[in-house]
């Protein structure tokens, strides 16, 4: 049984000696009768940092989305892991930096086509993707007697020894590449990329609504503990809004804004985070599911709404990595909160593996193999962070995205950052404080060169790290 704890009996305030007992009370007690939480995580695709209610859009209606906030936690400096989506979605699955993956750190272009120089020599040998021995979700939650499933976009291969049931997943529905069109669901290739498990299917229906209906009726009819990594394919392009069937997208509009459908697109994302959020709360198990949404890196420009943020999706930027994240779980996160902690992508991960009681998370797992050597996590539980009211905690982060020649780089470490471009255009260096300028409006390499030295060695031996590793 769990306790709603913004409530109070006689209208009496609730002592904070009597809150953590009640909660030491209600953790021992469903740990007694094995009730293993359910972890829901609802992936948004090339969401800005700005463009939900909650995160102060002036005009898109998001009040599901809001709702989840206002019943739990919203973050303000969360990050993806990735200034694009596969780098973010393999930094997830592996509960590491990217980069110890081969050829992901930019997203897979259309038809598994590599887009620097790693990922082309890779995509010529047809190995392009995420290999499962290097994933720990879902082979560490499953070992935990949970149930699995991913609907909506993967991302991380085309070729069929990277398809998600390869991982690990016991049910997949949805399209291996980067976006499709949203009603004949193929790539601006005509290629045919949705999937039932491992098999081609053809199904009609607007994308956000056919991966809404496969998540509710998974949640419905799962008897176990269930892991469900939903992964929207909105608000990413083709812009095309649910009543945008008579469009006419091709591959030379394929990218061209629309505005209006921009917003309808996201609206109807929030009605389907409702839709999902229905489904937990009248299954009964509102109070022992962990309900997370998040988007997987900034918005498209011109396109999304990054807030106060410089920059956008493929930059380092705060536009481009900052994005919102929303978690409720009730009995365990008091509502209403607002976190500053700084996060990342991957803290979900150790979150989601350390809610269903995988303790060896400093082990890469093989789905088909089982376990493999040693290999340290590079996150940190934030869930826990939230339950046991931690003092915020420092943090020093790495980015670094690849596109052709143009490689995009960042620290943060602490309240200061580091943003490099090199090859293309005009190279960027600046340095500086988020504390006082979150905007990224005043660049301190000139002023600050030490600080600006110390961050650039910091950038250096991150990467002789991560190449050491691969």
């Amino acid at each position: 049984m769990f306790v709603d704890f913004t409530q109070t009996t006689k209208d009496e305030p609730m002592g904070p000696r009597f809150f953590f007992a009640f909660m030491a009370l209600i953790f021992l007690a469903s740990h007694a009768n094995g009730a293993k939480p359910n972890i829901v995580l609802i992936m948004a695709d090339d969401l800005g940092y700005g463009d939900l209610g909650c995160y102060g859009h002036p005009q898109v209606k998001t009040p599901h989305i809001d709702q989840l906030a206002k019943d739990g936690v919203r973050f303000t400096q969360h990050y993806a892991n990735g200034p694009e989506c596969s780098p973010t979605r393999t930094a997830f699955l592996t509960g590491r930096y990217q980069q110890y993956a081969g050829g992901l750190e930019c997203a897979i272009g259309t038809g598994n086509v590599g887009r620097y120089d790693d990922a082309v020599r890779l995509a010529k040998k047809h190995e392009l993707g995420l290999p499962a021995e290097q994933t720990v979700l879902p082979a560490m939650v499953n070992a935990q007697g949970y149930r699995s499933a991913v609907f909506g976009k993967w991302h991380l291969g085309y070729e069929p020894r990277f398809n998600p049931i390869e991982h690990g997943w016991n049910e997949f529905f949805g399209y291996l590449g980067g976006n499709v069109h949203y009603f004949n669901h193929r790539e601006t290739s005509d290629l045919h990329v949705l999937f039932a498990n491992d098999l081609p299917v053809y199904r009609e229906g607007y994308m956000t609504d056919l991966i809404t209906a496969e998540s509710v009726d998974f949640i419905e009819n799962t008897q176990t503990p269930y892991l469900l990594f939903i992964s929207h394919e909105s608000p990413h392009f083709p812009f095309q809004g649910p009543s945008d069937a008579s469009k006419k997208v091709t591959s030379e509009n394929w990218m061209e804004l629309d505005a209006d459908a921009y917003i309808a697109m996201i609206e109807s994302l929030d009605r389907s985070v409702g839709k999902i959020v229905d489904a937990v709360d009248n299954s009964g198990q509102r109070n022992n599911t962990v309900v997370i949404f998040v988007s997987d890196n900034g918005g498209f420009a011109n396109a999304a709404n990054m807030g106060p943020l410089r920059g956008s999706k493929s930059m380092t930027y705060e536009g481009g990595i900052r994005v919102p994240l929303i978690i409720r779980w009730p009995g365990r996160i008091p509502a209403g909160q607002t976190s500053d902690q700084v996060c990342i992508t991957f803290d979900l991960t150790k979150s989601i593996l350390d809610v269903a009681g995988a303790s060896n998370v400093n082990r890469k797992f093989n789905a088909a193999d089982g376990e493999r050597a040693d290999v340290q996590l590079d996150g940190y539980d934030i869930i826990n962070h939230i339950v046991e009211r931690k003092p915020d905690v420092r943090r020093t982060l790495y980015w670094r995205g690849k596109r052709g020649d143009r490689v995009w780089k960042a620290v943060r470490d602490g309240n200061q950052k580091l943003v490099t471009k090199t090859g293309e255009g005009q190279p960027i260096e600046s340095v500086f404080d988020l504390s006082s300028d979150p905007e990224e409006e005043h660049d301190l390499s000139s002023s600050k060169p030490e600080l600006t030295r110390t961050l650039l060695k910091l950038m250096k031996d991150w990467e002789a790290a991560s190449r050491s590793q691969r």
